[in-house]
């Protein structure tokens, strides 16, 4: 197994790609980015993923193993909206696990934290 990756500060410890992958978990959450990414039409989902491979070392395959990095990404990217997209990024998550409760530490709703926490459910 390799080390956890840590990229923030942020005590958050993800897959990485020289571990075994936990294929619910990186299903799961690609499935959610995708199905967001595709209400923003085809175009622009396959926009958002060359930008986030040209201009930050992120290809769609990969998000599930850097999660920090896709949310700082999105957050330059789109701005105050990104919190949007990480919502319903959650949103669908939540609905495909009912059974996961998330409670922030903070009670700020943290996107990243949310993925963690939904890692170690599953």
């Amino acid at each position: 197994m390799g080390q956890p990756q840590t990229i923030l500060s942020a005590p958050y410890s993800f897959l990485t790609q020289n571990e075994v992958p936990g294929t619910i978990f990186e299903d799961a959450v690609a499935e959610a980015i995708n199905d967001v990414f595709s209400a923003l039409g085809n175009t622009n989902k396959q926009a958002i993923y060359r930008h986030l491979k040209s201009n930050y070392c992120i290809d769609e395959n990969e998000i599930p193993y850097k999660i920090e990095d896709f949310a700082r990404a999105i957050d330059q990217i789109f701005g105050s909206a990104a919190k949007l997209i990480e919502i319903k990024i959650i949103e669908r998550l939540h609905a495909k696990y009912e059974g996961f409760c998330y409670a922030p530490e903070k009670g700020d709703l943290n996107f990243v934290e949310f993925v963690y926490n939904l890692q170690h459910h599953l």
